[in-house]
């Protein structure tokens, strides 16, 4: 999650879509040039552990468009394939 976060951060989009899931993967991913991140705390973990297959996390990521702030709550879901962890896709809380 940590990781993703940073690659939004500095507008990885290589990266994201390395660790998108490809059943949920989209083509690309936009990014808005007045979007400035501000900060990632993680709320909660679930499941995600050696010889599971799903993980969750829980996240609320901070940012500003044309100053005005924002929040990014979500719960994503992680999926163990091909020996390594997926981004499948995620609820907005």
């Amino acid at each position: 999650m940590r990781s993703r976060y940073s690659a939004f951060v500095l507008g990885n989009e290589a990266y994201l879509l390395g660790t998108w899931h490809p059943d949920t993967r989209p083509n690309r991913v936009r990014f808005d040039s007045e979007q400035r991140w501000l900060g990632l705390r993680i709320r909660d973990t679930e499941q995600g552990a050696e010889g599971d297959s799903m993980g969750y996390v829980e996240f609320v990521a901070r940012f500003k468009i044309n100053g005005k702030g924002h929040r990014l709550h979500e719960r994503s879901r992680f999926e163990w394939w091909q020996d390594r962890w997926y981004y499948r896709d995620g609820q907005h809380l």
